[in-house]
C-alpha cells in the first residue's frame, strides 16, 4: 500500500517547499524501489523515522489515541499515527510542500504539480521488469 497525502505542514519546515517529499515506510524493501523510481524520476523523496518515541506522543487516557502529538516533531507523529491502522506493506509519501507550485518550473505549471504521478508510474514499471 503506498499513499500520498498533504498531510502535514511540519513536513515542508523539515523539506522545505519544492525540495521533497517525506516518506514513511514500514518494508525496507518496498521504501528501497521507491527510493530509486524517485532517483530515476527526479520527484524526490527523502526516508523519515517511525520512531516509538512518536508514537509515546500520541497516547491517551481515555482513547485508543489522540490525532496529534502537539506542535514538535508533528510529521512523525502524524505518521505513525497512520501507520496505527496498517498491518501490511506501507509507505506514506507526505507531499505537502511538493503538491502546489506558485511559478512554472520546468514542465510544471504555476498550481497543482501532480507530484508522485511519475514516481509512481515508474515505480509500477520496475516491478512488471
Amino acid at each position: 500500500m503506498i499513499d500520498l497525502a498533504t498531510l502535514t505542514g511540519a513536513c515542508v519546515v523539515a523539506l522545505g517547499g519544492g525540495v521533497a517529499a517525506g516518506i514513511f515506510c514500514n518494508d525496507d524493501s518496498l521504501r528501497d524501489r521507491l527510493l530509486a523510481a524517485s532517483e530515476a524520476t527526479y520527484e524526490r523523496i527523502w526516508p523519515l523515522p517511525l520512531y516509538d518515541d512518536y508514537r509515546r506522543t500520541i497516547n491517551s487516557e481515555v482513547a485508543d489515541m489522540k490525532n496529534s502529538g502537539g506542535r514538535m516533531g508533528g510529521v512523525g507523529t502524524s505518521a505513525v499515527f497512520l501507520r496505527e491502522f496498517t498491518n501490511y506493506s506501507w509507505a506514506h509519501l507526505d507531499i505537502a510542500g511538493m503538491a502546489l507550485s506558485e511559478k512554472a518550473v520546468d514542465y510544471s505549471p504555476v498550481g497543482g504539480t501532480g507530484f508522485g504521478v511519475r514516481l509512481l508510474i515508474a515505480y509500477l514499471q520496475g516491478m512488471a521488469g
